[in-house]
């Protein structure tokens, strides 16, 4: 690493990163941000390496979930508290289900910079540039909105820094501890529309009170009523993430100080690119998103690029394909990891590769194509013998009707009721938790399988 320098990307070929105009302004932001404290610390990073390394044994599962993109306007805490809530609720459900501990990371904190399949957009005969996230620009439609402001950085990070302040407070305060959790979990399962869940709800709550009989209770176990809860988002605006790497002085390792682990999209993968560069040589885990135009070539030159030593927890490939397609592109990358002998975490995202166009005109993801995806992801893990280690959601506490389906039934002529989203479809709070429940089915399964396997 000793080569590298946090500058280094500056060399390289940049895609879906703006063009600021005002470079004296952006040059005092970037000094600014370079002066703040990194929002998160290295030993963190490192113990989330660790927890990625084990999902990637099989030894624990990652639930990775949150905005699509983080609004400065939407911003509050009862937003920060709801997303928490269900995302505690889900990793329970899949901890019981897979019988491993559940890494949670939220896609939180950082998420601001979206990319954009084309950089500008036409409304009423009018031509504009794209809207790629609060850290750049706005959303209104306007000449002015859409102006790259470097100034929306300095925001970013007091929004971030305000965000994790209190997933910090939450994690640790009594808000995670295990019985409050399963109570919400029950409240949903007592529904008439979800009672097909109540069972496995009723056989977690057997061990809570079984393990309450004997004597593990909050009040007796730290570990019943706190959490470890890491956040994530794509390293897509380079300036910021720069101005806020720090030099580790444990290791002499760089930190992307922006969050615990960082990745790089689909569109933003290309092996001599900006994004590449940069995060080859930070010391947190890595994420890949893994697309259809994704060859083995490609990858096998990524991990060598972006985890030349081959360490456990370093590299993370999310794949996103599609519904249906799962099966006709992640065999052939699969083998070439097997081929190359590299140590990843496999990751679904069912998310990505299934927005459709709705009738009615919104942006939409089908809930059953969310979960085809999902689960044609363990079916080809399971045929090649490999790990499904996790599973990536674009979701949110709130009840928005974004997603059509599940088993609420939300319909495209229901989209226009909540549909806040800035940018992509997310699932809602009721949709996340019916899908965690569909996961662990899936993970049960799986691993009765192996058990069966086993002892032949």
């Amino acid at each position: 690493m000793t080569e590298w320098q946090k500058t280094n990307w500056r060399n390289k070929p940049r895609v879906q990163m703006p063009d600021y105009t005002d470079a004296v302004a952006l040059a005092k932001v970037e000094a600014q941000l370079s002066q703040y404290p990194p929002l998160v610390f290295a030993g963190e990073a490192r113990r989330l390496k660790q927890h990625l390394g084990a999902a990637g044994r099989g030894e624990a599962f990652l639930l990775q979930g949150g905005d699509c993109a983080e609004s400065f306007e939407q911003f509050s805490a009862d937003a920060i508290r709801d997303t928490f809530k269900v995302m505690l609720q889900m990793a329970m459900v899949l901890t019981y289900g897979a019988k491993v501990p559940v890494v949670k990371v939220g896609r939180m904190a950082g998420q601001f910079a979206k990319p954009r399949s084309a950089p500008t957009e036409v409304v009423d005969g009018i031509e504009l540039p794209s809207y790629r996230g609060d850290i750049i620009n706005e959303l209104a439609f306007t000449p002015e909105a859409r102006i790259p402001n470097p100034g929306k950085m300095l925001q970013a990070y007091t929004q971030a820094a305000a965000t994790l302040n209190l997933l910090r407070a939450f994690s640790t305060g009594g808000f995670a501890d295990m019985s409050m959790v399963h109570s919400w979990t029950l409240g949903f399962t007592d529904e008439q529309d979800v009672q097909k869940y109540s069972e496995i709800a009723d056989r977690i709550q057997d061990t809570i009170d079984f393990m309450g009989a004997a004597g593990i209770t909050a009040d007796t176990t730290h570990e019943f009523s706190t959490v470890e809860f890491y956040t994530s988002h794509e390293s897509l605006l380079l300036e910021y993430e720069e101005a806020l790497t720090r030099l580790d002085s444990t290791s002499g390792n760089w930190l992307a100080g922006s969050g615990h682990m960082i990745w790089i999209g689909d569109r933003t993968r290309q092996p001599d690119g900006a994004h590449v560069e940069f995060c080859r040589g930070v010391l947190n885990p890595i994420g890949l998103k893994c697309g259809p135009t994704t060859t083995p070539e490609d990858l096998k030159v990524l991990m060598s690029k972006l985890n030349p030593e081959n360490e456990e927890g370093r590299l993370t490939l999310i794949a996103r394909f599609g519904a249906g397609k799962a099966g006709e592109h992640l065999p052939r990358l699969v083998k070439a990891v097997k081929e190359e002998g590299a140590k990843v975490t496999w990751v679904c995202d069912p998310m990505h590769g299934n927005t459709i166009k709705s009738a009615t005109g919104y942006k939409t993801r089908p809930f059953d194509s969310v979960l085809r995806e999902v689960r044609d992801f363990f079916g080809v893990h399971q045929a090649e013998g490999t790990i499904p280690g996790g599973v990536h959601f674009e979701m949110t506490g709130l009840d928005v009707t974004e997603c059509t389906g599940g088993v609420r039934a939300v319909t495209e002529e229901d989209l226009s009721d909540r549909y806040h989203t800035a940018c992509d479809p997310r699932l809602n709070a009721s949709q996340s938790l019916e899908l965690a429940f569909l996961v662990a089915e899936e993970l049960t399964n799986l691993r009765r399988d192996r058990n069966k396997r086993a002892a032949s």
